[in-house]
């Protein structure tokens, strides 16, 4: 039992299930708080959990003045520029575009993977399985709204939203290449304090500083995506930095969060029914994730040629 819960595909899954549970939790926020603030407001209790509960700020300070650049880094593209393109991306499209082009994000990471690491090309196989993933994600977005383009503005958030799913691609990237050594607690809780604190200060003269009063509902949701950041973070560093794991596979699993999120929604809120269409949509990426794992496990029972 021990092993499974210890494996990568069970800790994607549940770094997945803890993000798709965002989407409540942002909603009831950004009811009391302006986006760029709430999420820097987030990012940085994140970080401080991560501090908190490990209890080794020495260990903390030691490991980022061995990389600080590189923490940096990460903080700017995974946490700062990441999010500040999503929400800005959101706010010019309508949310059913909006949710597939954040949804088909393990396309945009596989390429950048392909380009930038000669370990995690592009296979006929990994093709496929992500094109049936974005295909489940449309189906799943075009069932509940429309989603056209009706103007200028909102092609710019449809860059935006691009240029997220492009900066998580490349922080992936950069944390295969140089975080070795670090603990993942430490990269994802650095990342998390510095990031969150600049798009808090970015905030102060783009949005002014709301200053309450705010409600339980609010805390309790502030409190709840502050501790799925952390752990998702941690988990899913952890996770790219073990031997093997391929950086466009991983992400893959993470065509689960939309199919968490609806499932997540049709149980906590009233108003919200199953239908066909987007159940067809979840069988749809349910049978991508299987391409991948039978082309993985195909892939692993081939015999090896070795040169004698």
């Amino acid at each position: 039992m021990l092993k499974i819960l210890k494996s990568t595909t069970f800790l994607a899954i549940f770094a997945s299930w803890l993000w798709s549970t965002a989407f409540v939790g942002v909603k009831i926020g950004l009811e009391y708080h302006s986006p760029l603030q709430f999420a820097g407001l987030r990012f940085f209790i994140s970080g401080l959990l991560l501090l908190v509960f490990f209890g080794k700020p020495r260990v903390f300070l030691r490991e980022i003045k061995k990389q600080p650049v590189f923490v940096l880094l990460i903080a700017l593209l995974q946490i700062f520029l990441q999010y500040a393109f999503f929400y800005m991306g959101l706010d010019l499209v309508p949310s059913a575009l909006g949710a597939m082009l954040i949804g088909a994000s393990p396309l945009f990471i596989a390429v950048v993977a392909h380009f930038s690491l000669s370990n995690d090309r592009m296979t006929f196989w990994k093709m496929f399985s992500i094109a049936i993933g974005v295909l489940g994600i449309v189906v799943i977005t075009l069932g509940r709204s429309k989603s056209e383009v009706r103007g200028e503005y909102e092609w710019l958030g449809i860059l935006f939203l691009i240029m997220n799913n492009l900066f998580s691609g490349f922080s992936n990237v950069l944390i295969v290449k140089r975080s070795k050594g670090m603990p993942a607690w430490v990269l994802s809780g650095g990342s998390l304090m510095i990031g969150g604190l600049a798009l808090f200060l970015v905030s102060l003269p783009v949005e002014g500083l709301a200053s309450g009063p705010f409600p339980r509902d609010y805390y309790l949701a502030l409190g709840w995506l502050s501790f799925l950041s952390a752990a998702a973070f941690t988990i899913w560093f952890s996770l790219i930095k073990r031997p093997g794991v391929k950086v466009s596979e991983l992400n893959v699993w993470k065509f689960l969060i939309p199919v968490s999120g609806a499932i997540l929604s049709w149980v906590l809120i009233a108003e919200e029914q199953p239908d066909w269409i987007s159940v067809t949509g979840m069988l749809i990426i349910a049978s991508s994730l299987v391409v991948l794992n039978l082309s993985n496990y195909w892939r692993s029972r081939r015999p090896r040629h070795h040169e004698k």
